[in-house]
């Protein structure tokens, strides 16, 4: 009635008509009412409902609209999460995914070379010895792989814990590996010939061997820094407290004379570290003419290059349908090979003002 209409009536609007009124009661339904109220349901068969899904996309299916890049590498099945290319010619590329395989491929052309066979895991980490016959491929359960690219064959396998990073010694067939339990590995190929530098019970989260070849120098989750000297393995400097970080260190990089390294920690904060005194601060920097351009990649997919003196974006390369997780530079800067997260590789031709 009118009086109450919150109750029985229902306000209809515009030219709306009720088309069949449904008693609702208290009780609930039993899956057995249910299995019953569906007896007389139709389904469209799959042919038919994949057909009115068309035009339809899972954010996994969608594909970038814009691709700036000069070749695809699509053979991963999963996120490509590492990429490296080989030091002398840098037309090879090393790629490791999701799908617990290393591909050693062509620049040039992306044909396959061969792929890393018999990881167990994901491949976090690929790279190439410094004279580009050796390529290593490791995988997160420590299992580590080197391969001779001339006859495409594993030369040797070890297993550590957890592995957190892997990276070749710059002028010799050494490889080192970081592990979460803290340790630091160094192997001598072929030969497998080893050394152990212990960490303080917390993952080596970051490593980085300097340009010397004799010292290394390796962060922590604990917010520690350590200068290793490689030949006596001992501790040239400890890096703590407030000269430290105050969460793990993610990444390190080191000037070309290897006098400086910078370090980056979740902790948000960037440290600059003289490698002779073990000091922390900075007292002078210059940026060289040649080198003022910045490349980034984003989640975004987009790569990026900025010039780092008045902080304006140069140019933005697209191509990716999902984040950017992993890019390297070819010695010229001229090129860009991207790692994704949608399962490809790419291969961007970088335009330089500055060059």
């Amino acid at each position: 009635s009118m009086e109450n209409p919150g109750e029985d009536s229902v306000e209809l609007h515009g030219d709306e008509e009720i088309i069949e009124v449904i008693d609702l009661n208290d009780t609930e339904q039993t899956p057995d009412d249910l299995a019953d109220d569906f007896e007389d349901v139709e389904f469209a068969d799959a042919e038919n409902q994949d057909q009115d899904d068309e035009g339809w996309e899972t954010e996994d299916e969608m594909e970038a609209e814009q691709d700036d890049s000069e070749l695809t590498f699509s053979k991963h099945t999963g996120s490509v999460f590492c990429i490296s290319l080989d030091p002398v010619t840098n037309n090879l590329a090393v790629t490791g995914g999701e799908d617990d395989k290393a591909y050693v491929w062509s620049v040039a052309d992306g044909e396959v070379l061969f792929e890393c066979t018999g990881h167990k895991d994901s491949v976090t980490s690929a790279g190439f010895s410094y004279d580009s016959k050796l390529v290593s491929s490791g995988d997160m359960s420590g299992l580590i792989k080197v391969w001779k690219v001339e006859t495409k064959e594993e030369i040797w396998s070890f297993e550590v814990g957890d592995l957190e990073w892997l990276q070749w010694h710059p002028a010799a067939p050494v490889l080192l590996a970081g592990t979460a339990d803290g340790n630091v590995w160094m192997w001598k190929m072929p030969s497998g010939e080893c050394k152990t530098f212990p960490g303080p019970n917390c993952q080596a989260t970051s490593g980085k061997i300097l340009p010397d070849g004799k010292r290394m120098m390796v962060g922590y989750e604990d917010g520690t820094l350590r200068l290793w000297d490689l030949k006596l393995g001992q501790i040239i400097h400890l890096i703590k407290g407030h000269d430290g970080h105050q969460g793990p260190l993610t990444s390190l990089e080191c000037s070309k004379d290897g006098n400086l390294v910078l370090t980056g920690s979740v902790d948000g904060e960037a440290k600059l570290i003289n490698t002779a005194t073990g000091k922390v601060g900075i007292v002078h920097l210059q940026w060289e003419e040649e080198s003022a351009v910045v490349a980034t990649c984003n989640l975004g997919g987009a790569m990026t290059l900025w010039d780092a003196r008045s902080g304006n974006m140069v140019s933005e390369y697209r191509g990716h349908s999902a984040e950017i997780l992993d890019f390297v530079l070819n010695r010229e800067g001229s090129i860009a090979v991207t790692a994704g997260g949608d399962h490809k590789a790419k291969v961007f031709c970088l335009q330089r003002p500055d060059r």
